[in-house]
């Protein structure tokens, strides 16, 4: 049986109908947004996952750097990557500033402010590296199937999850949210691990496993928290204002103290205190705050056996 369709056949898909729809529709949604005209440029996520590649190279250097770098060669090389993924990144910060404030080419108000910003960034990068260690170290002591730190800095996708989102909350603090919620959403897309980057997260932290795990805006997490696979830190209500839409930045996450451990599966909500040192078990529903050091478990499941239609 032949497949071939007529080359020349009229197929009649009514494309000009459909492009001057979808025009109308186009100048509608930016009529809607007060963009009238052609909106300015955002940040380009492919370009963003290039940089974030080359700051683990810079802040790890010997594990994600070139192959065959050596000692005299890697300040040279993190020097000369770092210059680049600044100015790329700098870029990415311009463009969103000016997508806020609609302006199209070049802005010098802008310009400054994107420079500004990427300037303390560029001061906080030690401060990420020393993090990260501690998070790397989490991990390596937290598991024991992890045979070396360097094993969970290359395998492990909650590291991978933690390293973005250093990245990120810093840029978010500094005023570049949109670049840093981007940043949040490659990790998220690459390991199955949903953090906000307004989470404000202590050192010593390690999600094990991960898939599935998500933490929310205004989530805080302290020191030496390990969370496992599918656990949520949510929000139990979002809030309305007089116009009938959510109200945006309200405090409505958990907070999470020091040394507590959340098992896989368990979903807190709300602006609630989970005190220090407790341990949260598995696939429990949590609502309300717990003092420190305690123990929360599901209800026991009841288990009879019915013999002869004994108890029916």
């Amino acid at each position: 049986m032949n497949d071939t369709a007529p080359v020349n056949g009229n197929y009649d898909w009514g494309i000009d109908a459909l492009v001057a729809k979808l025009r109308d529709l186009r100048v509608q949604s930016l009529e809607t947004r007060s963009r009238r005209d052609k909106p300015p440029k955002l940040p380009s996520r492919k370009e963003l996952q290039e940089i974030l590649d080359g700051l683990g190279s810079v802040l790890f250097p010997n594990r994600l750097g070139l192959p065959d770098l050596n000692d005299e060669g890697i300040d040279y090389f993190v020097g000369h990557t770092l210059e680049t993924l600044l100015r790329e990144l700098y870029r990415q910060i311009r463009r969103e500033l000016q997508f806020i404030s609609g302006h199209q080419g070049f802005n010098n108000a802008a310009h400054e402010q994107a420079i500004d910003i990427a300037r303390q960034f560029a001061a906080q990068l030690p401060t990420i590296r020393k993090l990260l260690d501690t998070d790397i170290q989490a991990a390596f002591e937290g598991d024991p199937a992890a045979r070396t730190p360097d094993e969970v800095l290359v395998c492990y996708p909650g590291i991978t999850a933690i390293i973005h989102h250093r990245v990120a909350h810093i840029l978010y603090q500094s005023g570049a949210p949109l670049v840093a919620r981007m940043i949040s959403e490659i990790a998220h897309s690459a390991t199955g691990i949903d953090i906000h980057p307004g989470a404000q997260i202590g050192e010593s932290f390690f999600i094990d496993h991960g898939t599935g795990v998500v933490i929310g805006e205004t989530s805080v997490i302290g020191r030496h928290v390990r969370l496992y696979q599918a656990v949520t830190l949510g929000a139990k209500s979002f809030q309305k204002g007089d116009n009938g839409i959510l109200v945006k930045g309200n405090l409505r996450h958990p907070i999470v103290e020091d040394n507590v451990v959340i098992y896989a599966g368990a979903t807190i909500l709300g602006r609630i205190t989970i005190g220090h040192g407790s341990t949260i078990g598995g696939n429990v529903w949590l609502t309300h705050s717990v003092p420190p050091n305690s123990n929360i478990t599901q209800a026991h499941v009841r288990s009879e056996l019915f013999d002869g239609g004994a108890g029916i």
